[in-house]
């Protein structure tokens, strides 16, 4: 039996999952903080890999690493980070972001040539940033990589080439989805100077091997591992609730949605993955739990005391900035408060906001493919509330299917170099998921007052 070793090095965590290569059994795990900030040295990420890792490395023999997407790894000629890597979270570069795509001719011509319309999260738009803050860095600039790719490459004892993913690679902003390759000119033009980019290797590609002998794979981005991890097929939408808020589908054909409200990328199987982000995901629930001074449990219980609509109280919750729509320097807004409102009423709407904004980002998904949602599927931390699980079908308007918590980005890595290790023209079939079907009944009119706090609110901030 055949060991992997599948790694999610997201933004606040490294988990390490040690799975059997035939069967997708978890047998082992392990996990490390990263420091907390929207701009951490990479250098971190490695010692927490290390300590996630420590006793699973010397068993495997394949490892993956899936990253959390978009962040800038600015390297010297050596190989040494020349700045703190900035995170897909820090929205410092929300103006680059807009003058570039004008630069580009404009959101519908932005997204036909990266496939997406550019924000403040894509690296692209951190190069740009670069230049225009931090010349000097930025001249000291001589290779610049995402997140898994550094990682990838300090596996493989921080020497030859550097790799990528189509997955990863294609939230860049310097990458072509329809022609399914890195642009280095559109790199050069982002930073002002000429970069080395990584290779691109293909989704099942063996890149090298660790000092300790395993068989390195590619990688990719956390949200096309979450996909592989939970076996996606065209009608399924994932909505994962983490730090930030996802919903992603698996299609065949290559999506450039001009609105901006779907990034086109590619999945880690040779296959697209559009979706649509949200900035503000679990954090949502975190704020009103420490603003009310109770636990989650408690939170989700006061939420499922409370009637549907809050009793007239809706939360926009765009606390940091928001993706999904596009409005980096928006910040929450409460209404329908009165000297009636309790905090189950608080609780209810939280929790209802949040749902409400991932609405929004399942719909953007189905206009940008023209596919309806046969299915929904809800994973992350935050989806093990009983508030966002019970609430969730009555704002999406469909049955939403639960599957067993697991760590399903850790998972698709681990599944990708088993596909590695193996070799084939797909990745290994492992056991079908375990989960739970949650059915409520649809509110139309939490829906719409949701909407026009959100209309009414454009343009503010």
């Amino acid at each position: 039996m055949s060991l992997v070793l599948g790694i999610d090095s997201s933004t606040q965590s490294c988990k390490a999952l040690l799975v059997e290569a035939e069967t997708g059994r978890v047998v082992d795990q392990g996990r490390a903080d990263h420091p907390a900030g929207t701009q951490v040295d990479p250098r971190e990420w490695e010692r927490a890999l290390g300590r996630a890792a420590s006793g699973l490395m010397e068993r495997a023999d394949a490892v993956a690493v899936a990253g959390q997407q978009h962040g800038m790894v600015a390297l010297n000629g050596r190989g040494e980070p020349v700045r703190r890597a900035m995170l897909w979270n820090d929205t410092s570069a929300a103006p680059q972001a807009e003058r570039l795509v004008e630069e580009l001719g404009g959101p519908q011509a932005c997204a036909r040539e990266i496939g997406s319309v550019m924000v403040a999260s894509f690296t692209g738009a951190k190069m740009r940033w670069l230049r225009d803050r931090e010349p000097r860095t930025a001249e000291a600039t001589s290779a610049v990589l995402l997140p898994h790719d550094y990682l990838t490459w300090r596996l493989r004892g921080g020497s030859g080439e550097y790799v990528t993913d189509h997955g990863d690679a294609s939230g860049t902003g310097y990458y072509s989805t329809a022609r399914r390759e890195l642009r280095g000119d559109l790199a050069e033009l982002y930073l002002g100077r000429a970069v080395r980019l990584p290779r691109v290797a293909e989704p099942a590609e063996a890149v090298g091997r660790a000092p300790g002998g395993a068989l390195v794979g590619a990688g990719t981005g956390d949200n096309m591992a979450a996909a592989l991890g939970l076996d996606l097929h065209p009608g399924d939408v994932c909505i994962s609730l983490g730090t930030s808020g996802v919903a992603s589908a698996v299609v065949e054909d290559s999506v450039q949605d001009g609105t901006g409200m779907v990034a086109g990328f590619c999945d880690a199987t040779g296959r697209y993955l559009p979706l649509a982000c949200t900035l503000n995901g679990a954090r949502v629930l975190d704020f009103a739990a420490s603003t009310m001074g109770v636990d989650h449990a408690e939170l989700s219980r006061l939420a499922l005391s409370a009637q549907p609509g809050a009793r007239g109280v809706c939360l926009l919750p765009y606390l940091d900035g928001e993706r999904t729509p596009n409005r980096p320097r928006a910040t929450g807004v409460f209404r329908g408060l009165t000297t009636a409102t309790t905090r189950a009423d608080i609780a209810r709407a939280a929790v209802e906001g949040l749902l409400c904004s991932l609405r929004d980002a399942v719909l953007a998904l189905e206009r940008a493919t023209g596919e309806r949602a046969r299915r929904l599927l809800l994973i992350g931390g935050a989806a093990r509330s009983e508030a966002i699980r019970a609430v969730a079908p009555t704002i999406f308007g469909l049955p939403v299917l639960v599957p067993q918590p697991a760590e399903y980005v850790a998972l698709g890595a681990a599944r990708q170099a088993a596909w590695a290790l193996a070799g084939g023209e797909a990745p290994p079939r492992w056991d079908g998921l375990e989960s739970r079907t949650y059915e409520g009944e649809y509110q139309a009119e939490v829906v719409r007052r949701y909407a026009r706090l959100r209309d009414a609110t454009e343009g503010w901030g």
